[in-house]
């Protein structure tokens, strides 16, 4: 028998729900050419890219590690490593917002 008012969460429902809260599980970035490019919103960021991210030193390695594949061309757009941990520490602070405000579905 299941105890009354018993707090039950369904995790793809709870996933989803945080997704929709944060605007997505990726952050999007544009230059100013229009180009636009993505890492991961630091709510859904993996273990092993939230170890190499803490392991960089410094704006640019940290950069680097965001964007990976995609960091060469975002620097030809335009774009620096200092303005994007700014959008990635922007991204952090709204969460925290989300995070105190939220409540995700339970169902």
């Amino acid at each position: 028998m299941s105890k009354p008012n018993k707090a039950r969460f369904k995790l793809s429902a709870v996933k989803a729900s945080y997704v929709e809260a944060v605007g997505g599980e990726l952050v999007e970035v544009e230059t100013d050419d229009g180009k636009v490019w993505t890492f991961p919103h630091p709510l859904f960021t993996g273990d092993e890219l939230a170890k190499e991210i803490d392991a960089a030193e410094g704006d640019g390695a940290k950069a680097r590690v965001l964007l990976g594949e995609q960091w060469a061309d975002f620097v030809k757009s335009g774009g620096d490593a200092n303005s994007l941990m700014l959008v990635f520490v922007a991204a952090r602070s709204e969460m925290q917002d989300t995070l105190n405000k939220h409540r995700p579905t339970k169902r």
